[in-house]
């Protein structure tokens, strides 16, 4: 696509290019250079709603169809404000605004007829514009340019116009509502058909500013003079579009519109991809903390002469400081958005083009950019056609022969699953193993970047909260992996904590909801008139009246701790302003009454906002992300392990010394004496049916996590994963298959099971209960001898399902 587009812009248009001959009062005639004859073209084929009519007449010249030797337009053409807000015209957001310009310039030279002198004017006056730049490249100095535009615009006749009459279908495209404000001339026309047929010609998607520039050289009521003048061929203008747009292809958000900088070549590149050592060294990227190993082996692969292509993401932030071997000095890393470049590609060999044009760009570099592409597994099947090539055929030839050098990000799944498929992809990159962080290593990250969340959230993240992030993440969100599990807990805790200095705190917010349903049930109740009634509506209005006398108290004490805390933040910003001013003492001095004024009040009352992240706010969270009550050892977490054998009692009877043993096995692992990474507890009920062996797993699920439905039953991972504090019951265990025993020994001995898929589930947070019927006869003879027949169970249980 870039070799086919710099070859159309290096050669003159084809004979068969629409040439202006005469344009006079309201009609506008053209002829080809060669037109033996004609055929029947309605205006509206032109262009139409959705913009394809150019696209219809541009075909017309491109494959050797003749346009009509007259075209005409009806005199009248409005123009207003909102005309190209709704248009479906595809051009560019630079022409759009070139238009309105265009208009205002019309305006204010007292001119009701907008002509090509006045776009041009508009698209010289643009600030960091394109046609200055390709413009300076020719030579010409924007100065000279807008001087001359501007006589010849003195030099025209000021008129005041008549909006009465019919309006053509290329002005009823420019106008959202036909409400005649400016008329449009016929130049404009004449440059905007032109453009239409180097757009299609160039096989781009929207009219741009380039398009526009060349359109001129067909202007006979001002472009032509202009040039001339100036003494601009058309060669030269070509050239100078090459060089500073290369092999842009233009669509809705081509360079002109990027974040480029207005000195840099804006190109596919810029379009497609973000500048990450840009971004570095302007501090918008957060800081990479440990990965050492991994970034020295990046580093070390992309300094190869080929093959220089690791499947891992760098550090940019080095490039920037200089910390790299000198083959990487003054290079630049750019991320590839493959969204962006996805998207819209509808057309076959569109996508294609878009990254050959990104790849070239790589390749004009000189060795000096670094591609990098995150998920690059997409690649593998981006953009192509069964019996087609795919972006990865692309890459191929380019990565084998070192002239592109690429990191790639993706993941282990994702690797296996695409990229090892295709031996050829796969052995043009080195791979770079990058597993979890340790728990060390994951706090020492979340300390690198508290500062940026700090000042994202607007409040103070303790180091404890840190550290209870990590350990906290590692030990109970088995499901994902550190450190991006830590700083969501972070990042989620500090985004609760400004929620609630902005808004209603909870516990107010919890009273006024309580508020609104009583006061519906007070409506309710008002029109019945049965006893029952009357009582239940006396009790609500009693409940009304002492929810809104505690809402007063609530609101005035928030009211009051929010007061102290705005205060403090405005001694602070007083202190920092007036820093080495004779009155910081005073200020110090004020901001040390404000924050002891706020610390008594905590003190006296129960505080209501806080402003800083600690351990209990990233407990909420998790506990709110997994269901697990964190609140463990903690008074009433210690009562109910106290009072666990009297509420199993009451539930099973006649099972003391059963409930002893679980509640004592339970209370060892809750104290942390037992091993940490095999289950919370196991047990083994055996006995004949109906002595209550499923109730006691029921009464204890029941107990523990408040309610029954926290057993799990035989569809495992799955069930785990979303909730990993539960009670897991084999019931029955004996009439498993022998299969099931060895999924057993890896749950209980390493308290994780693995599923088809690769997931792993942790039990770690678990009771695993099982129970069985096997030896229940001996059971019941023991019973009837006041025996101990425990040895001959645990025998024949070994049996029957070890043997």
């Amino acid at each position: 696509m870039a070799s086919r587009r710099l070859s159309k812009y290096a050669f003159s248009k084809p004979s068969l290019l629409l040439h202006s001959r005469a344009i006079s009062g309201s009609s506008a005639h053209f002829s080809s250079r060669s037109s033996p004859k004609s055929f029947p073209f309605r205006p509206s084929s032109f262009i139409g709603v959705s913009g394809n009519g150019i696209a219809s007449v541009t075909r017309a010249a491109t494959y050797g169809q003749l346009l009509p030797s007259s075209f005409h337009f009806p005199s009248s053409r409005c123009f207003s404000d909102t005309a190209f807000q709704d248009a479906d015209m595809k051009i560019t957001r630079m022409v759009r605004e070139g238009l309105f310009k265009a208009v205002k310039a019309a305006r204010n030279s007292e001119q009701q007829t907008v002509e090509s002198e006045h776009l041009m004017k508009a698209l010289l006056e643009q600030k960091e514009g394109l046609a200055s730049q390709i413009f300076a490249k020719a030579g010409i100095s924007n100065s000279s340019l807008l001087q001359a535009t501007n006589d010849f615009i003195s030099s025209q006749a000021k008129d005041i116009g008549d909006d009465s009459g019919q309006i053509s279908t290329f002005t009823k495209w420019f106008c959202a509502q036909p409400q005649p404000k400016v008329s449009i001339g016929s130049s404009i026309e004449t440059v905007f058909m032109h453009a239409a047929w180097y757009m299609e010609e160039l096989e781009d998607d929207h009219v741009s500013v380039e398009h526009l520039l060349l359109a001129f050289y067909s202007d006979e009521r001002f472009g032509q003079d202009l040039f001339k003048t100036l003494k601009l061929d058309e060669k030269a203008l070509k050239d100078a579009i090459i060089a500073v747009c290369g092999s842009q292809q233009a669509t809705g958000q081509t360079c002109e519109a990027t974040n480029v900088e207005p000195t840099v070549t804006y190109t596919a590149l810029g379009k497609y991809g973000n500048d990450l050592t840009e971004m570095a060294r302007q501090g918008q990227l957060d800081p990479v903390i440990g990965r050492d190993d991994e970034i020295r082996r990046c580093i070390q692969i992309l300094c190869r002469k080929t093959k220089s292509n690791p499947v891992i993401v760098g550090e940019p932030g080095r490039i920037v400081r200089g910390d790299v071997p000198e083959p990487l000095l003054n290079q630049k890393l750019i991320s590839l958005d493959m969204g962006s470049l996805l998207a819209g590609a509808t057309h076959a060999g569109q996508f294609e083009r878009r990254l050959e044009a990104v790849l070239k760009d790589v390749t004009d570099s000189n060795g000096n950019t670094i591609l990098f592409i995150d998920e690059i597994h997409i690649l593998v099947s981006a953009g192509g056609v069964p019996g087609r090539m795919d972006a990865s055929d692309m890459l191929k030839p380019m990565l084998g022969r070192g002239e592109l050098r690429c990191i790639g990000a993706t993941t282990l799944t994702e690797y296996r699953q695409y990229i090892e498929k295709d031996p050829a992809l796969a052995r043009r990159f080195q791979q770079v193993l990058c597993g979890p962080p340790s728990v060390e290593d994951t706090i020492s990250i979340l300390r690198g970047l508290r500062e940026r969340y700090e000042v994202h959230h607007g409040v103070r993240i303790s180091d404890s909260s840190l550290v209870a992030a990590a350990v906290l993440a590692d030990r109970y969100i088995t499901e994902r992996f550190l450190p991006d599990k830590a700083i969501d807990l972070v990042d989620e805790a500090a985004a609760k904590l400004k929620m609630e200095i902005t808004s209603k705190p909870t516990e107010l917010d919890e009273i006024n909801r309580a508020l609104i349903t009583l006061e519906m049930e007070r409506l309710s109740l008002k029109r019945d008139n049965d006893k029952t009634s009357k009582e239940r509506l006396r009790k609500v209005e009693n409940d009304l009246t002492t929810l809104k006398h505690k809402e007063k108290e609530v609101t005035e004490k928030w009211e009051q701790e929010k007061s102290l805390m705005n205060k403090i933040k405005i001694d602070r910003v007083n202190l920092e302003i007036n820093s080495g001013k004779p009155e910081i003492m005073s200020l110090q001095r004020q901001l040390e009454k404000a924050e002891k004024s706020l610390m008594n009040f905590r003190e006296s009352e129960q505080s209501l906002v806080r402003e800083e992240v600690t351990e209990f706010h990233i407990a909420e969270i998790v506990s709110k992300w997994t269901g697990i009550p964190l609140s463990n050892l903690q008074q009433s977490e210690r009562e109910k392990l106290v009072m666990l054998e009297q509420v199993l009692h009451k539930r099973v009877v006649g099972q003391d010394m059963a409930v002893e043993a679980i509640a004592d096995a339970i209370r060892c692992s809750k104290a942390g004496l037992t091993d940490p990474n095999r289950p919370l507890a196991s047990f083994m009920f055996m006995g004949p049916i109906g002595v209550g062996k499923t109730e006691l797993a029921k009464a204890l699920a029941g107990y523990l996590f408040n309610t029954e439905n926290a057993i799990v039953r035989w569809t495992l991972t799955e069930a785990v994963r979303r909730r990993p504090y539960s009670v897991v019951l084999f019931d029955e265990i004996e009439k498993a298959h022998r299969d099931v025993f060895n999924i057993l020994l890896q749950l209980l001995d390493d308290g994780r099971v693995t599923d088809s898929q690769g997931r792993t589930a942790s039990f770690r947070n678990c009771f695993v209960i099982m129970t069985s019927n096997i030896g229940s006869h001996y059971i019941l003879e023991t019973l009837r001898n006041n025996g101990d027949g425990k040895e001959a169970v645990y025998e024949m249980m070994k049996r029957q399902l070890w043997s």
